[in-house]
């Protein structure tokens, strides 16, 4: 078999196994239950509400970085899907690591990396903001939740908040008369309730929670998204469009910043705020309260949270610093000064971002590759790489997503 026609069955392969993996993990998230649980086949047809959104979004941003790259006579293949699911195991995923596309040669231009690197996102970022006007609008009248959450029907009247206020009573044990309401719900009903999850907000959900919802229907907040499929879809596109923009190293944000400012400029602004990305991920990890247990246990578990998150800062500066010297200097600056920073001011970051900053500082690279032509950007290339900017802040979540209780 030729080896062109072995890879394009490689990657529509990978396309079908993607759309079945995120059709499962839709419904999951949709109906709040996973496959090993039972899920029937009007489950899993329901599921394409979710994976034929959020694939369409998937798609485009990588068509977008294909077409141009083609344009420009860029040697790039097909895109790749990667599928990914654990909810056979009765672990929560979104059925795909994502997409990509090879760039089989090396970028010259600067004005190419550029066209390269943006087109992706705002072309994906174009469909996802469709889909969530198209999801707002579209709102399910309010017994739509009620057959996903009985409970919520039982408290009545501001459902959720109570709910929620009763997650938080019930994690602290303390004691409330909706928790007389609670404790009459069927077993069924109250399993799950401590760790509720929810997706953190940013600028676009809220903007459209406020100004695209119809007034008589139900407006899910942050921890019923999941059940409402297209805005999942659209809001998964807004984190990962935010990840892409994210104007460090050779991120698609990163491609727009060395197009907007040069290799020696984006190599001293990518360091900066790769720091402090690292810098708020890592808020909160060790602090006084953690010294309040003397004994030698408590000491013990001190002394290793600092190994541990010295570890992670080191190897996060992989590619900041050459010599190993400078990067313990600099995991050992970041503990301190976060540790002080936490414990006086009582704030806290996000440690589901270190992965990521691991990531990029150790596989990714806070630098960029050098190019032959350094001709700066054009008026409407500078002009598209700020709109860029501004679309990662509007996308940006700070806690993309929160477990309760944990």
């Amino acid at each position: 078999m030729d080896r062109h026609l072995k890879t394009k069955l490689l990657q529509l392969g990978l396309f079908i196994l993607t759309l079945i993996t995120t059709t499962f993990a839709g419904a999951e998230w949709t109906i709040g239950k996973f496959l090993i649980a039972g899920i029937s086949w009007d489950d899993f047809l329901f599921g394409f509400n979710f994976s034929i959104p959020f694939l369409l979004i998937l798609t485009v941003h990588e068509f977008g970085h294909y077409f141009t790259a083609r344009y420009h006579k860029i040697n790039v293949t097909l895109p790749y899907y990667i599928p990914m699911w654990f909810g056979f195991i009765g672990m929560a995923s979104l059925g795909t690591m994502g997409a990509f596309i090879r760039i089989k040669e090396s970028i010259l231009s600067r004005v190419k990396y550029f066209d390269v690197g943006v087109s992706g996102p705002i072309a994906g970022f174009v469909v996802a903001i469709i889909l969530l006007i198209y999801g707002f609008r579209t709102l399910p009248e309010t017994e739509y939740i009620y057959e996903i959450h009985p409970e919520y029907e039982v408290f009545g009247e501001n459902f959720e908040t109570r709910m929620h206020n009763l997650d938080t009573i019930v994690l602290k044990k303390d004691l409330n008369p909706d928790r007389l309401l609670f404790e009459a719900l069927p077993d069924t009903i109250k399993i799950g309730r401590e760790g509720a999850l929810f997706f953190g907000d940013n600028i676009l959900m809220n903007l459209g929670r406020k100004y695209l919802a119809p007034n008589d229907r139900y407006v899910p907040s942050s921890r019923e998204l999941m059940h409402y499929p297209v805005l999942l879809a659209a809001y998964l596109a807004f984190f990962f469009t935010a990840l892409n923009l994210l104007p460090i190293g050779q991120l698609d944000g990163g491609h727009v910043l060395f197009g907007l400012f040069g290799a020696k400029n984006h190599s001293i602004i990518s360091r900066v705020l790769f720091t402090c990305f690292l810098f708020y991920a890592g808020l909160g990890w060790v602090t006084t309260s953690d010294l309040v247990n003397t004994s030698l246990e408590g000491i013990g578990n001190f002394i290793i949270s600092i190994a541990v998150y010295l570890a992670i800062v080191y190897w996060s500066a992989y590619t900041v610093f050459e010599e190993k010297k400078n990067r313990l200097l600099y995991a050992t600056v970041m503990l301190t000064v976060q540790f002080f920073v936490a414990s006086i001011f009582k704030i806290e970051g996000y440690t589901g971002w270190l992965l990521f900053s691991v990531l990029i500082g150790r596989f990714i690279g806070v630098d960029h590759p050098q190019v032959v032509d350094n001709s700066p950007l054009d008026t409407k290339r500078k002009v598209i790489g700020w709109v860029a900017l501004v679309i990662f802040i509007l996308c940006f979540s700070p806690q993309p997503l929160v477990i309760e209780g944990l």
